[in-house]
C-alpha cells in the first residue's frame, strides 16, 4: 500500500480508497481480513486512529464489517452494486478524457474514432 503524504488527499481516505479499489477489483475476496488496524498503522507508520477511520469509512460504505476481537473482514459484494461502481469509475474517467480533448482542440468524431480503435486493440 502505497500513501503518498502530499497528494492533496487525506491519508485515511488513500487507504480506505486502495481497500475499496482491491474489493471492487477482486484481489480482496469475501470474508477475508484486513490487516489488523494496529499493524497497518505500524507499517504505514501512521495514527492507529488515522487507521481507524479509514476502515471506519469502508465499513460506512458496506464493504467490510467489523467482528468484535477479530478486526474487519470483506462483505460479499452485490454484482448490481459492484457493475454500478464500475460504471462510475469509467464515466469518471471518460470525462477526463473528454475535458483532455477539448483542451487539445480534439473533435468528438475524433474522439469517438480513438476509443473504437482502443477497444479494438483490446479484443
Amino acid at each position: 500500500m502505497r500513501i503518498l503524504q502530499n497528494s492533496g488527499v487525506a491519508i485515511y481516505q488513500q487507504i480506505a480508497d486502495q481497500f475499496k479499489e482491491d474489493i471492487l477489483s477482486g484481489k480482496l475476496e469475501q470474508g477475508e481480513y484486513l490487516p489488523s488496524i494496529r499493524g497497518l498503522a505500524k507499517d504505514l507508520r501512521i495514527s492507529v486512529i488515522t487507521t481507524m477511520k479509514a476502515y471506519e469509512e469502508l465499513e460506512k460504505q458496506g464493504l467490510v464489517t467489523a467482528v468484535q476481537g477479530k478486526g474487519y473482514y470483506v462483505n460479499a459484494q452485490d454484482s448490481e452494486m459492484l457493475r454500478e461502481q464500475h460504471m462510475r469509475k469509467l464515466e469518471e474517467y471518460l470525462l477526463n478524457a473528454i475535458s483532455a480533448a477539448r483542451i487539445a482542440g480534439i473533435s468528438d468524431t475524433e474522439l469517438i474514432e480513438t476509443l473504437k480503435l482502443l477497444i479494438a486493440s483490446q479484443e
